[in-house]
């Protein structure tokens, strides 16, 4: 049993290191007591004379929270990499690098409400303040116990935030997400459970994990590592746990949508690169086929949707394939391609759907036509989005399939049939990908509207926002080293 368990810290020396953490910890505490100060203010507002402009005022309070909250993460960039909280959390370079991307994911979604006028019920503000700070703790966690509760923080809000459109459609939609939820919850549970009884510990960091779980044999080690990434698949909507996706986005307001199909991602992405990099055992292979398999499902699926969300639902779902193509190479080219491919897969997804919601009010691709000629600026910006996530020359999303299928190539051995498909089927898909990314432009510009078509309600702030969004699609293409040479440093 000695070789199981260890003799924890006494009472006071933990108080006191868990205290001295708490400088390394302030983002997290200012966005939990920003959440207490919103929702308490939700609360004055509503029965105040100012309630007519409660939204307004929320809108106000949220920005400000949240650019404070990036001023402090932007503080960490110089800090040394530390454990908090007796090595429940680990901050370094990545965890602060996501959580800027995470601040200013949240920060577009509540200019993308303000713009559209989205109808949603005030605590939508105090719930996103909430996720993000879910968002945070996964970003900084390496701990299975840390893993679950915050994902399960980041699940709550999410269910909560899909729920809060108007209609019957969001409720079942929310209630869909909360159900397959709680499934792979259980099933990421059950896999912790297994490997704290392997080791007799969940922090990953600690060499003894490491040490006795090495002692069991692979195939156990296998499937309980499978097990215990059911919850951060969930989270990256890769199969087999994506059927949910189409269902939610539809019907959900399209700037939640926006926040949620870039922001668990992002953080899901970090947590499975620290755990896969911990776990020992060679998930090389499993993980292909996770990639391949997803590649797949998402483009075929998409081939036969009219709808954008849903489209996009399962765009997302071979994107997330291929950020797995990175992490594939296990090396560290792979990884920071991965970080790239999220990065710019971060502004490529909120300027589609913002485009798109601006541009239409149905979620029909087939109620787009004609607005190339009477809204070209957001067509031909939505162009570029397309073009990108496609993965096409002149924008950054060529550039991000680049680095992560040449990271591929130079880790792939000889008669490695698995990784040869996964790199053969990756860009054939990014052909097929042409037919339903470019089915919108088609509407656009080359079919007629048979109704008059109405000018979205746009100002010329809307328009430098939307130009501001597709910008770093362009920049990162001929400067992707400004961004790598970035990346390089975590």
């Amino acid at each position: 049993m000695s070789k199981l368990y260890t003799n924890p810290l006494p009472l006071l020396p933990q108080l006191e290191q868990i205290i001295g953490t708490l400088p390394q910890f302030m983002p997290e505490l200012f966005l939990g007591v920003a959440f207490v100060l919103t929702l308490v203010a939700e609360i004055l507002l509503k029965i105040s004379r100012w309630s007519a402009n409660q939204r307004t005022i929320l809108f106000v309070f949220t920005l400000v929270f949240l650019g404070l909250s990036l001023l402090l993460v932007l503080n960490q960039w110089t800090i040394e990499p530390q454990f908090l909280f007796e090595h429940l959390l680990f901050l370094d370079l990545k965890a602060v690098y996501f959580k800027i991307l995470l601040t200013i994911v949240a920060i577009c979604t509540v200019v993308h409400v303000r713009i559209k006028k989205t109808d949603l019920p005030v605590e939508f503000y105090s719930i996103l303040l909430a996720t993000l700070l879910g968002l945070y703790l996964m970003t900084m966690a390496v701990s299975g116990l840390s893993i679950y509760l915050s994902i399960e923080l980041v699940s709550i809000g999410g269910y909560l935030l899909v729920a809060f459109g108007t209609g019957r459609q969001s409720a079942e939609g929310g209630l869909k997400y909360l159900l397959f939820g709680a499934v792979c919850s259980a099933i990421m549970l059950y896999g912790f459970s297994w490997l704290y009884g392997l080791t007799g510990t969940l922090d990953f960091t600690d060499p003894i994990f490491a040490q006795n779980l090495s002692q069991n044999s692979p195939k156990v080690i296998f499937i309980v590592g499978v097990l215990s990434l059911a919850g951060i698949f969930f989270k990256l909507s890769l199969v087999p746990f994506h059927p949910y996706t189409p269902d939610v986005y539809e019907s959900a307001p399209a700037a939640v949508v926006a926040f949620l199909s870039v922001a668990p991602k992002a953080a899901a992405l970090l947590v499975l690169m620290r755990v896969v990099s911990i776990l020992p055992v060679d998930l090389q292979s499993y993980i292909a086929l996770i990639s391949l398999i997803s590649i797949l499902v998402g483009n075929l699926g998409a081939l036969a949707q009219n709808n954008y969300k849903r489209l996009l639902a399962y765009s997302g779902i071979a994107q997330a394939g291929f950020m797995l193509v990175g992490l594939v190479a296990f090396n560290q080219v792979g990884v920071e391609s991965t970080v790239f491919y999220i990065s710019v897969y971060v502004s490529m997804n909120l300027a589609a759907f913002l485009l798109l919601d601006l541009l239409s009010d149905s979620q029909d691709i087939r109620d787009l036509a004609g607005l190339g000629h009477s809204q070209p600026l957001f067509a031909v910006l939505l162009t570029v989005v397309l073009v990108s996530l496609v993965g096409l020359p002149l924008t950054a999303g060529f550039t991000a399939k680049l680095l992560v299928f040449s990271a591929l190539w130079q880790s792939n051995q000889p008669n490695n049939y698995l990784l040869t498909s996964l790199f053969v089927v990756g860009l054939l898909n990014v052909a097929i990908s042409l037919f339903y990314y470019f089915k919108i432009p088609f509407y656009l510009f080359f079919r007629e509207s048979e109704t008059v078509v109405a000018k979205p309600n746009s100002n010329f702030l809307v328009i430098i926002w939307t130009i501001v969004l597709v910008l770093p699609i362009i920049i990162f293409f001929f400067k992707s080293d400004w961004l790598t040479g970035l990346i390089e440093l975590l």
